[in-house]
């Protein structure tokens, strides 16, 4: 059964993903970028084209998504996958279903913050990238260079993607994770995303302390970004003018909008998300 690793893009699902993978994937918590690799992203091209679907008929592999989950869902054990989508239901055909989903973690993050990121990973200006939080968006994947990924994705608003997924909150299948709250508190944070897994599990919340501690030590940001120095990081985007790799661990804590976010655009975000920026403590 999949637990889903759910958020916009840019929000820390990647660092989720990296704790998580050094935890479970690991025999001593020891991060490494290979590790994340444990944790798939769906949809992707080859799932579907593996089950003979066309992936040029967009309406096609919509009504086979479900299908495509249960093809590789392995019901006695726990998986995990990453989406950016938010939980659709398109021409009623559903995103997913509760005999695939265990439930899921959402991460979420300020999204004048999401702005400057967004805006760094694509290369593009923070205009363009407010627009793409504002307006709902479809489009071939631009999170990644990878050829198996270029699957079309359909993110909805910003709004749209964080309140989508709230419907796994019946029979308490749903954790909301802020992506601030990784920064202030990673210990107490993480240990709650353990305790939701286990329960989501039905075992008993048990901590192996010493890779509980590794973990954390190894997924910090200014590490990642050495590591991503020294190796690359294989979800790094190349620049369309530069063709130079864009540094997928750029500024994370100091990415900070009241330094960066040029003010109409603070203004531009803050009318579009009111209510869920109150909602979040964000406002």
């Amino acid at each position: 059964m999949f637990i889903w690793l759910a958020s916009y893009p840019k929000s820390g699902n990647t660092l989720v993903r990296s704790m998580l993978a050094a935890y479970f994937f690991s025999n001593d918590g020891e991060y490494n970028f290979d590790l994340i690799k444990n944790i798939k992203q769906f949809p992707v091209n080859a799932l579907f084209q593996r089950m003979g679907i066309d992936i040029q008929d967009e309406e096609e592999v919509i009504k086979n998504y479900i299908k495509v989950q249960a093809s590789f869902n392995k019901k006695n054990s726990v998986q995990f996958l990453k989406t950016h989508s938010y939980l659709f239901n398109i021409n009623n055909h559903a995103f997913t279903d509760l005999n695939n989903s265990l439930g899921v973690v959402y991460i979420v993050r300020d999204p004048r913050n999401v702005v400057n990121s967004l805006a760094n990973h694509m290369g593009s200006s923070s205009e363009k990238s407010a627009d793409i939080l504002i307006n709902s968006f479809k489009f071939g994947n631009i999170f990644s260079d990878q050829i198996a990924e270029q699957t079309r994705l359909y993110l909805g608003t910003w709004s749209g993607n964080y309140n989508s997924w709230k419907s796994f909150k019946s029979g308490g299948r749903y954790l909301l994770i802020k992506y601030e709250d990784l920064i202030k508190d990673r210990d107490f944070t993480f240990r709650k995303i353990l305790k939701f897994i286990y329960k989501l599990q039905g075992t008993k919340f048990e901590i192996n302390q010493k890779k509980f501690q590794k973990t954390i030590e190894t997924t910090d940001f200014e590490r990642m970004k050495r590591l991503e120095k020294k190796e690359g990081f294989f979800e790094a985007k190349t620049h369309d003018e530069t063709g130079k790799k864009i540094p997928f661990f750029n500024l994370g804590p100091k990415n900070d909008w009241r330094k960066l976010l040029e003010p109409k655009i603070k203004e531009k975000i803050e009318n579009s998300f009111k209510k869920e920026m109150k909602e979040l403590g964000y406002l």
